[in-house]
């Protein structure tokens, strides 16, 4: 069954923020969507068995739960398996592992944070941030936003305050809002961005 409403279990406000813009440009027509933010990539992990329990006896059919986590300095296959075990003993099917044809929940990973995704569309981040260089994420060390080494938000601080922007610092929460609504989701080239559109997008389809 197709879903109608999806349900988004995130670590922490800028991704909330991100995905508040992102969303109703993604999904189609009459899907509605909630976005659950917790105190940290500890504090969703450390509450997700007892939060997913509780949706497994009510989920509609129609609904859908996707739980999106940043990778930081994790192994990304042991951080996926921990996700997907913990489901399983909350008795939700997954997308990696579904009963039947349909899952309940998938499991995504921005890697290695959220700000991977802003790299993943240059374009969105300079008609919101015009002055920083057309190239710039043409360099070397730049051309897969999954590998940029050394922290991606550190990173993209580093870009936007070269050229005049938070000065004072990455504003994370500010950046998400307007940039959720400036990235292009058939644009973006991160490959985690695009593992969790495509969730979206057969979920909603």
């Amino acid at each position: 069954m197709t879903a109608r409403h999806l349900v988004l279990l995130v670590e922490e406000p800028s991704m909330e923020a991100f995905l508040r813009g992102l969303l109703p440009r993604l999904l189609p027509e009459g899907r509605t969507f909630d976005v659950h933010p917790f105190g940290g990539k500890s504090d969703l992990l450390g509450k997700l068995e007892a939060r997913l329990q509780a949706y497994s006896s009510w989920l509609p059919a129609d609904s859908r739960i996707l739980v999106v986590v940043d990778r930081d300095d994790d192994d990304c296959l042991e951080l996926k398996n921990r996700m997907e075990l913990t489901a399983r003993k909350a008795g939700i099917s997954t997308k990696t592992h579904p009963r039947r044809a349909r899952w309940q929940l998938a499991n995504r990973i921005a890697i290695e944070e959220l700000e991977a995704w802003y790299f993943g569309d240059r374009e969105g981040v300079r008609s919101v941030y015009p002055r920083v260089a057309e190239n710039v994420t043409r360099k070397v060390g730049f051309r897969d936003p999954d590998a940029i080494a050394g922290g991606t938000w550190e990173a993209f601080e580093r870009i936007l305050t070269k050229h005049g922007y938070f000065e004072g610092g990455l504003r994370k929460i500010e950046a998400a809002r307007v940039l959720g609504v400036a990235i292009d989701p058939a644009r973006n080239t991160s490959r985690s961005f695009l593992a969790l559109r495509d969730a979206i997008l057969e979920a909603t389809a």
